[in-house]
């Protein structure tokens, strides 16, 4: 593919915004030497895998929204998880039919097929311009030498120890006698071994290669279910993407089986018959009408969402202008949601890249391990932590995930199927050229954090440095519970006549803005490592 330079954005203009601030050098070092946004998006991918274990990785799967600029198309790689063949519905709970709490977060059973090799080789193969072998260079260099973990990263090995502990390879990597220390230095070289071979012999080597046989043997030795048969059978499915308009400008995200797109369109339906910029941001009013909505979102998102191969999603009516002021004239009459018998929940350790190349290409990624760390079981040899997505399926209809997401029929476990998510890549238009690049981690606070980041720069005009900085809410239906990050007294003291408040950190976004006279990429400081580069000239 040949993609020629956008009018929006000038010649030799493009930009970086990713979780750690080395992947973060190696995607803007393959812009520079003329790869487009899906090529550096892959050296990207490789390199989280490897520095940003808790997230970035080779053991699980995601999202990719593409936008090719040659063409003006926008479309979406579904490289998600699938559920092994031997999966069942009933298979996380006991005889009496109540769930066996951890089974599938922590156990060889929470593992579903991973996609993320799969996916970095097709969209290489389609819409990459470089070679994939010279692309998983540096992240082989990071795993085989090191890097230097931060004061952030290894506080965060060390707490999760007792969950490497259970896993003889996971030991060995990622604890130390006396816990990790910044400036330690972190080296993976069995990592660094499957990443030389699937560099030789391509995706083959996962999915059907030695690595294939070292995960598929270390499943069924350990009374697992994930077999050969699932990796030989994975396969990549291209989705067209949902979108919506929102004021002047057009949005897209991820489709089914992700609950994102649908879930952030009807919101910003609902909400389109405000003038937002007219209340004060974060004001009660303001606060009041995103709640609502959020409301309304996340109970048809436990109704209504799955896997579009397995369950019939009634997608057009959910995003539909109609529907949404329909919702909004029972929001003034006050009329709530009647509630719905199911409990959501989702891992929150996800990460999130947003890339634009000179030619005006964009892609926004999200992938996942489900939890910190996944499983946090490493088949031996490999050095790869395996996911445990299973536990995105609805382990019982009405019991909620590790996110406390309620689940429903439409998310249940089956063979093959794809959990539901609500990761969010996300791209916004103006003018039909990509103008905000987004995403955010952060398990079932994605949806609406992303939400508000496109509130605020889209109604509030706010920089995404200035977006950053405010304060975030989410609600998810159930529990009856909001959560904040740093509210006025007198706010907390009127909200929570009606709802249980609790103060936590919320999802961060890694976000491109890309404006008449400059593109800015900000990488939000809710933790630390990120980076966010831009050049423009």
């Amino acid at each position: 593919f040949l993609f020629f330079f956008s009018t929006f954005l000038k010649a030799e203009s493009f930009a970086v915004a990713t979780r750690h601030h080395l992947a973060t050098d190696i995607g803007m070092k393959v812009l520079e030497e003329g790869g487009n946004a899906v090529d550096a998006a892959i050296a990207v991918a490789f390199a989280l895998a490897v520095v940003n274990p808790s997230a970035g990785n080779l053991g699980g799967g995601g999202f990719m929204l593409i936008h090719l600029a040659k063409t003006d198309e926008t479309l979406s790689i579904d490289y998600r998880e699938r559920a092994p063949a031997k999966s069942f519905e009933k298979m996380f709970q006991d005889d009496s039919g109540k769930v066996l709490k951890g089974l599938s977060l922590n156990s060889i059973l929470a593992s579903g097929v991973p996609g993320t090799v799969s996916g970095m080789f097709f969209v290489s193969e389609r819409f990459g311009t470089k070679n994939i072998k010279n692309l998983i260079n540096p992240s082989i260099k990071l795993a085989k030498e090191g890097f230097v973990l931060s004061d952030f990263q290894a506080k965060n090995l060390n707490k999760y120890k007792q969950k490497f502990l259970r896993n003889k390879e996971a030991k060995k990597i990622f604890t130390r006698p006396n816990g990790f220390s910044k400036g330690d230095i972190l080296i993976q070289k069995n990592l660094a071994s499957t990443l030389e071979k699937i560099q030789r012999n391509g995706k083959e080597e996962f999915y059907s290669g030695d690595t294939a046989n070292k995960i598929a043997n270390f499943f069924q030795t350990n009374g697992g279910i994930l077999s050969l048969i699932d990796l030989n059978k994975y396969k990549i499915r291209m989705l067209k993407p949902v979108c919506g308009n929102y004021r002047n400008y057009d949005i897209c995200s991820m489709a089914p089986p992700s609950s994102g797109g649908v879930a952030l369109i009807q919101m910003l339906n609902i909400l389109e018959n405000i003038d937002l910029s007219k209340l004060d941001h974060n004001s009660e009013e303001y606060l009041k009408i995103l709640i609502s909505a959020m409301d309304y979102a996340y109970n048809d998102r436990a109704k209504f969402l799955g896997d579009p191969e397995f369950f019939k999603v009634p997608q057009d009516l959910l995003i539909s202008k109609k529907y949404a002021d329909e919702i909004y004239l029972k929001i003034q009459e006050k009329k709530l949601p009647s509630k719905v018998n199911v409990k959501i929940i989702e891992g929150e350790e996800t990460t999130h890249f947003s890339i634009v190349d000179k030619w005006g290409n964009a892609v926004s990624n999200t992938y996942t391990l489900n939890t910190a760390y996944g499983s946090g079981i490493i088949p031996t040899g490999t050095g790869i932590l395996m996911n445990n997505e299973m536990d995105d399926f609805s382990s019982k209809p009405g019991y909620p995930n590790a996110y406390g997401l309620i689940g429903s029929e439409a998310n249940k476990i089956e063979p093959k199927k794809t959990p539901l998510s609500s990761m969010s890549p996300v791209i916004v238009f103006r003018d039909n050229e990509p103008y905000l690049i987004t995403g955010s981690p952060g398990g079932s606070t994605i949806i609406t954090s992303v939400l508000q980041e496109i509130l605020n720069v889209l109604d509030f005009q706010m920089s995404l440095e200035e977006s950053s900085k405010k304060s975030r809410i989410h609600f998810q239906h159930l529990p009856n519970v909001l959560f904040h990050e740093q509210l006025d007294e007198s706010l907390i003291e009127s909200l929570k006549k009606e709802k249980k408040l609790i103060k936590r950190k919320l999802g961060e976004n890694h976000s491109i803005l890309i404006k008449e006279d400059t593109v800015e990429a900000f990488s939000d400081k809710r933790r630390p490592d990120g980076k966010a580069s831009s050049v423009y000239k």
